[in-house]
């Protein structure tokens, strides 16, 4: 498997809603970070968004990637089928061979069978394109839901961008989303988690940490991921919150997450 650098691994340094840094990191930035951690990959997410940059800087981008030895990946957040049409022309400056979508709550409301429609002509875009779509399991589209919309597209170019984390918001415990997305899965998202006791005992939080800190299942995950190519991508990201301190606080934690996280991931990825 590849690491990867994901874009939310600096969502502060990026910037996002109304935590916006005086010299927010460009995506230019992103690949000299992947190449000082010695990274494969750069997954630009869509607190990134590349749509905003001309065609120039998307064939830049690429020349610069390949000076540095990494391969480029991009996103979007809920399906929009424009955005994801105007991704695949990115992808291809980009040689892009993962696209990936994040479903959430908006998505849930759109009738699978009415999505699978929209997603065919996109998902045979992207095979055009040498490029595959990478579903993403996101906090309120329910996992058992994305295995109908897959199952209904039934395509080698569609699969799942798998987060470790995120549908425990969905109401789903790790080991259940992996079990019911792991065969289906052709990308991943590596993060962790620790869950917290209130110190009076009302309740507990759900908060990030450095991967092999925390409790996120790794080994057990990658045991159930043996089956996907030996060249499959995992993106490194975290959950860093700033609570309660300030947004120059965050982006001063950043770095030492993101290597202390490559360095625990390099063991767990062989």
């Amino acid at each position: 498997m590849k690491l990867g650098l994901g874009s939310y691994a600096y969502r502060w340094s990026i910037g996002i809603k109304d935590q916006r840094p005086a010299r927010p990191l460009s995506a230019f930035d992103l690949l000299d970070r992947a190449e000082a951690l010695g990274l494969s990959v750069v997954q630009y997410a869509d607190n990134m968004p590349l749509d905003r940059l001309e065609a120039a800087d998307h064939h830049r981008l690429y020349e610069i990637a390949q000076e540095k030895g990494l391969a480029l990946e991009l996103g979007t957040q809920c399906f929009d089928a424009d955005e994801v049409d105007r991704y695949i022309e990115i992808g291809k400056r980009l040689h892009s061979k993962i696209l990936r979508v994040a479903l959430d709550e908006a998505d849930g409301h759109i009738p699978t069978a009415e999505l699978a429609e929209q997603l065919r002509p996109r998902v045979n875009a992207a095979r055009a394109a040498g490029m595959k779509i990478a579903i993403e399991n996101h906090f309120n589209y329910p996992s058992p839901r994305m295995v109908e919309l897959l199952d209904i597209v039934n395509d080698d170019h569609l699969g799942v961008c798998l987060d470790v984390a995120n549908s425990i918001c969905a109401n789903e415990w790790p080991e259940e989303t992996i079990g019911l997305l792991a065969p289906y899965t052709i990308n991943l998202h590596l993060k962790d988690y620790e869950i917290t006791p209130d110190t009076y005992g009302v309740g507990f939080r759900i908060h990030g940490v450095p991967l092999g800190t925390g409790r996120a299942p790794i080994r057990w995950t990658l045991d159930q991921l043996a089956h996907c190519p030996k060249d499959m991508s995992v993106i490194l990201e975290h959950w860093l919150m700033i609570e309660g301190g300030t947004l120059d606080d965050a982006i001063a934690k950043e770095q030492p997450w993101i290597e202390q996280t490559t360095a625990a991931a390099k063991t767990f990825v062989q």
